[in-house]
């Protein structure tokens, strides 16, 4: 099973993003995806961002990962 995470990005130069997990800065490989901007949420998976979402799969991803909390 593969799992990503959605993260908020900060910052792009290059091929390479600076995004925020939960508070996490890290940087990802940004080569996979055009025209990403600060502000745009990504799934980010083996340190690479693999796609853009939007802010509904953003509050869905949210709220996945709240009830897997608390289980």
């Amino acid at each position: 099973m593969c799992v990503g995470l959605s993260c908020k990005v900060v910052k792009v130069k290059g091929n390479v993003a600076i995004v925020d997990a939960t508070g996490a800065k890290r940087e990802v490989s940004a080569s996979l995806l055009d025209d990403l901007m600060p502000g745009d949420f990504v799934m980010v998976h083996a340190g690479a961002a693999i796609a853009k979402i939007n802010d509904n799969d953003q509050n869905e991803t949210d709220q996945l990962m709240e009830d897997l909390l608390n289980e």
